[in-house]
Order: structure tokens, then sequence, then C-alpha cells
């Protein structure tokens, strides 16, 4: 039998607190589709771009935005796959300088491009292997031993090209500045990587795994997953992808030279997922948030430029928005 509304409010006691229900700010529209907040602040980036600069919207400024963020969306894609499964790799904006590199000595001294994309790819992924397997094997944290391999990468970049930069000429021009269809080649690698991701992600048992993993790595091997194996892959992965972003990245340079990759596109990358939704504890990400990110700081990072405000702020931006992103992040998960 229902009982009165009076009736149960006085049974519940004078002490007791009544809370109207928190209206979120997320119009109702709008909320049954995934990161709708960030979709709503992609778009009013992109309006208020729009009113401020008339070159915003050319398609050779917008060409040019999508060759920039194609390179972080590469290396987005596997830390997305591993930050899920409750892993992180701070070596990989490192792999993809040293990885820039080989590739652009190979290349100067005369040898084949398929050599130098080879050794290129089996340099980085033998980074991200030896990473997996530190953090595997000795219950280092993920985030001190790849750190620790990022500083070591940067000094190995600096050596093999001797502090200088180092030209390839028109090699590898056609990736980096080609186009189909009005779609930049590296657009297209981009897009096909992030595809594979996701649907790994959503569809294979290893996908499925790699959630389970992240959400409770104990749980995981008692349940029969082969956890040790899974990170080894998962690493090796991420520098694998972190390699083919070194070749994107240096064909649309045309040259390695200091500063190329490194910390800075590192904490591109991670502030991408991490604005994503991807959970810096593990267990929960999508690619599709982490293309959101990727697009976010991307069109900021170009607005920024077309307004001629000074890269500094562009710095001192990604590291604002990682921040906030963090502590989003931390508050949901607690809600939740």
């Amino acid at each position: 039998m229902s009982v009165p509304v009076e009736k149960a409010a006085a049974q519940a006691g004078p002490g007791a607190r009544h809370e109207a229900p928190r209206r979120s700010p997320v119009p109702p529209v709008l909320r049954g589709i995934p990161h709708s907040g960030l979709i709503v602040v992609l778009v009013l980036i992109v309006v208020f771009a729009s009113v401020r600069t008339d070159s915003f919207l050319t398609s050779t400024n917008l060409l040019n935005v999508l060759r920039q963020i194609s390179v972080v969306a590469v290396i987005a894609a596997g830390l997305t796959l591993l930050m899920t499964a409750g892993g992180m790799d701070f070596s990989l904006g490192s792999t993809v300088a040293v990885t820039t590199a080989v590739s652009a000595q190979l290349l100067e001294g005369g040898h084949s491009t398929v050599l130098a994309v080879v050794a290129s790819m089996v340099l980085a992924t033998a980074v991200g292997l030896v990473n997996g397997l530190v953090v595997t094997f000795t219950k280092v944290a993920p985030f001190v031993a790849t750190l620790a391999t990022a500083t070591l990468l940067d000094g190995v970049a600096l050596l093999v090209i001797n502090g200088l930069s180092v030209s390839i000429g028109d090699r590898m021009t056609e990736l980096g500045n080609g186009s189909v269809l009005g779609l930049p080649y590296l657009t297209i690698v981009a897009g096909v990587i992030l595809a594979a991701t996701a649907f790994v992600m959503r569809y294979t048992t290893f996908g499925r795994d790699a959630f389970a993993i992240g959400g409770n790595e104990d749980v995981a091997r008692l349940s029969g997953i082969n956890v040790n194996r899974d990170k080894l892959i998962l690493y090796s992965l991420g520098g694998a992808l972190a390699g083919l972003a070194g070749l994107m990245l240096l064909s649309r340079l045309g040259a390695s030279s200091p500063g190329t990759g490194g910390l800075t596109l590192q904490l591109t990358a991670v502030a991408a997922v991490v604005i994503g939704g991807t959970s810096l504890e593990g267990g929960r990400g999508t690619i599709f948030g982490t293309v959101l990110g990727v697009l976010l700081l991307g069109i900021v990072a170009n607005v920024l430029n077309l307004l001629q405000v000074s890269s500094y702020y562009q710095q001192i931006s990604v590291g604002a928005v990682l921040l906030i992103a963090a502590i989003a992040n931390l508050v949901q998960r607690r809600r939740r």
C-alpha cells in the first residue's frame, strides 16, 4: 500500500533533508549524446574562431589543421588503449624524436626509404617492449619508468643528429603533403589507425581484456586473463604507433631537428586522451572521446596562431586544459 507524501515526510523526522535534484548544465536534447559537453565546447570554439578571423574556415587552413593533428591522433590512439588497461607511457613523444632522427640520418645517408621505415618501426616497437618489460616485471611505477626512458631517448635523438637539423630533401614528401580527394594522406593514415583501435577496444577479446585489466588487474588475472602478455603487447603497440607518428611527422616537416617530438608532443597526446574521458586509473576510455580531445587541442592551437598569440601561451593552454581535465576526471569518478 502506498504511503501519502505528507505522511512519509512526517515519518522521516524533522532532521530529514530534502534536496532538489541537481540540474545538468548540458541541455536535455544533448544528454543522450556521448561527450556532449566536449562537443558543445568544440562548437563554441569553432564559432568564436570563425567570427574572429576570416582565414580559419579556409580550405588551406583546415587542411593544415588536419595534417597537424594527425600525428597526435596516432600517438593518442595507442595511449588510449594503454591507459584503458591502467598503463601509462610518457616516452612516446621521445620515441617520436628518436624515430625521426634515425630515419633522417638513414635517408640523408642515401639508404632506401623502405630500410628507414623498417628500422624506425623496429626501434620504436623495441622501445615500447622494453618499457613493458620494466613495468611488468620490476613493478616500477609506469610514470617513473617511462619518464626515465623519455629522458634517455631525448639524449639519444640529439646524439644521432649531433644537435643539428638533418634534411631528407623530397623523400617521403608525398606522404606528408599529398592528398587524395582533398583529404591529406596523413589524415587517412590517422583515421585508419583510430578506426582499427576503436574496433579492437569494442569488439575483440583483447580489447575487453584491456578494460578488465584497467578495472582490477588482480581480478583480471584470477579470471584467466594473461595480464603480463597483454601488457607487453600494449606497450609494444604504443611504441610502434609512436614510431609511425614519427615517420609521419618527418614526412611533413622534411627534416629532423632538435626539439622535434619530445615532451611537448607527449603532453599534448596525454591531454587529448584525458580530455576525451579516458580514466587516469584505467578501466574506462573511448576512441571517440580521444578524437574530440585531439580536435579541441589542435583547433585551439591553430586559433592562437591565427590570432598571433605568443607560442608560450599555447603551452600554458595545454597545461591548463590537462589540469582541468584531470580534476574533472577525478570528480566524475568519485560521483560514480
